[in-house]
């Protein structure tokens, strides 16, 4: 929008707001408040005899609906599929990233206070609150999408915006197999561990596709199962009837009234779970999860940040460390060698591409140390003309530890038929 526009609208939007009591207008119906909104910004554009074009008429009042009622110049980008990230630094840089790559666009703010209205509108739509008293903020919209806020003075250049998009179309384990993530034989293997009740960690780095791997993996679990979802931001978004979903609260302004993640993973202990699933494991939480996974509720599920298998061993390790527990490293070891059957290692390729890098089983311990057997590997050959890494994901053979337990749901001739298929 050029400059002449914005101030166009700028005027518009401030008699708008001396005119209109907006409070009242939130009452109403979205749709007959964008209505609403532009008979009368329609009216002040003629009392003020501006001189606008049709199409520069849309555009204005377009805008000054979405300042008011959603999230300003980020909409048209919230309406694109095709967009995993939506990166805010400042009111004049917003980026966003589209096919693994992040490109800078050309959307801007009109200033920080234009920005920080919006931070402080997503944020509040789910109780919680961005300002100079509590600067950091974890949130999300309406649609699942996860909403990261930092504003100043911890963010130097003006509020900081992260949106990791939710994308309209649920993606299923199929179409992760046509992506080329994993191949037809991995995702069988690993639906008949999440079906089989085999508790599973999701691994990976930052953008490297865990919550949707988890989403995918929730799919295969029994519709008569109770499962209760346990999330800082709650964006699992699972199509069992019988589900239960919980989300952390911040402490308020007293500074009191936290809800971990911890307390939740300990009060759904007394919900009578029969799956627990875990969005993220971040903290001392791993422990008490760990004591589930050991106490009858198999088929539990969660992710970590680690950048392979073993990693994600030593990252639980570390987080149960954290707590205060005083234990020796061997039982925390046997801890989780009793209660981790698979791992799967989610990973984004240098290209922007994210594949299933590893599926690995936890098949007990040697000494003090946690043996792993890898059931799937994904091996980096090189890359093609345009820069996209090329490999093959390649089976090693192994029979699963999983297999009596594949065998008492009735599921070992599936699982049979996937490692046959494999050529084993």
């Amino acid at each position: 929008m050029d400059s002449r526009l914005s101030d166009i609208k700028i005027s518009v939007f401030n008699d708008l707001i001396d005119s209109v009591d907006l409070t009242e207008l939130s009452k109403l119906e979205s749709s007959a408040v964008r209505e609403e909104i532009s008979d009368i910004v329609s009216e002040i554009i003629s009392m003020r005899n501006l001189v606008l074009s049709a199409t520069e008429q849309t555009l204005v009042i377009t805008d000054i609906c979405n300042d008011v009622l959603g999230l300003g110049p980020l909409e048209p980008l919230l309406a694109r599929d095709d967009i995993a990230d939506i990166m805010v630094n400042g009111y004049n840089r917003v980026y966003i990233e589209t096919g693994g790559r992040i490109e800078l666009t050309d959307i801007r703010f009109r200033d920080n206070a234009q920005l920080m209205n919006i931070c402080q509108r997503i944020v509040s739509a789910v109780g919680r609150r961005v300002d100079e008293a509590s600067p950091i903020c974890d949130a999300r919209l309406a649609d699942g999408s996860r909403v990261n806020a930092i504003v100043p003075p911890l963010a130097i250049d003006g509020p900081a915006l992260t949106i990791r998009k939710f994308k309209k179309e649920k993606l299923t384990m199929d179409k992760l197999v046509s992506f080329g993530s994993m191949t037809p034989q991995a995702a069988r293997v690993i639906q008949i561990a999440a079906a089989a009740r085999c508790n599973i960690i999701i691994s990976g780095g930052t953008g490297s596709g865990k919550t949707t791997l988890l989403n995918c993996l929730t799919s295969y679990i029994d519709s008569g199962e109770r499962i209760i979802t346990c999330e800082d931001a709650a964006e699992l978004q699972l199509q069992q009837p019988h589900v239960v979903r919980l989300e952390t609260r911040p402490p308020n302004l007293e500074g009191i009234g936290q809800v971990t993640m911890r307390d939740l993973v300990r009060n759904c202990l007394r919900m009578r779970p029969e799956r627990i699933i875990v969005g993220e494991v971040r903290g001392p939480e791993a422990f008490d999860l760990l004591q589930a996974m050991n106490t009858g509720h198999d088929g539990s599920m969660g992710t970590i940040h680690a950048n392979n298998p073993r990693e994600a061993i030593s990252r639980i390790e570390n987080m149960i460390a954290m707590g205060g527990y005083n234990l020796p490293a061997k039982a925390v070891r046997e801890q989780i060698a009793s209660a981790v059957h698979v791992i799967v290692q989610a990973s984004r390729l240098r290209d922007g591409s994210r594949k299933v890098t590893h599926v690995t089983e936890v098949v007990g311990m040697e000494g003090e140390v946690v043996t792993l057997q890898d059931l799937f590997v994904f091996e980096f050959v090189g890359e093609d003309a345009q820069g996209r890494v090329i490999g093959r994901h390649r089976p090693t053979g192994l029979r699963p530890a999983f297999w009596d337990k594949a065998r008492y749901y009735g599921l070992e001739r599936d699982l049979a038929e996937a490692l046959d298929e494999t050529n084993v």
